[in-house]
């Protein structure tokens, strides 16, 4: 089992900057992909990046790439999203979420074994 609990979300302008922080315990952190996943009110909750074990390797939705960068502290049991020139479409719930699968599934929410509660990340136009 691993407890994944989000922190980081506000409320911040258009333009603006947040850090996202996942902090894991139970299993130690190594032994999974991270992702991050968002979701806004009657929509399906999407991907919006992922990391692999060693933090080698990372893919981002094509809507925050060049904008977002997840990395992570295996040692600290720790994953982050910075979240640079955000934009109002940004506004959504933001989850973290363990995978014990594989990278070429790492964009598919149901491949995912364990979520967090949410943050809100509320961008003001």
């Amino acid at each position: 089992q691993v407890q994944l609990v989000e922190s980081g979300g506000g409320l911040v302008q258009a333009g603006g900057s947040l850090r996202l922080s996942c902090a894991a315990s139970g299993r130690t952190l190594s032994r999974y992909i991270m992702g991050w996943f968002r979701q806004t009110p009657g929509k399906e909750r999407e991907f919006v990046a992922g990391i692999s074990r060693s933090g080698d390797s990372t893919h981002y939705a094509d809507s925050v790439k060049g904008r977002f960068t997840i990395s992570r502290d295996n040692a600290k049991n720790m994953v982050y999203l910075q979240m640079n020139s955000l934009k109002p479409e940004d506004t959504a719930v933001y989850y973290c979420a363990a995978d014990s699968g594989v990278l070429a599934t790492m964009t598919r929410r149901e491949v995912y074994d364990y979520w967090g509660q949410g943050t809100q990340v509320t961008v003001s136009s």
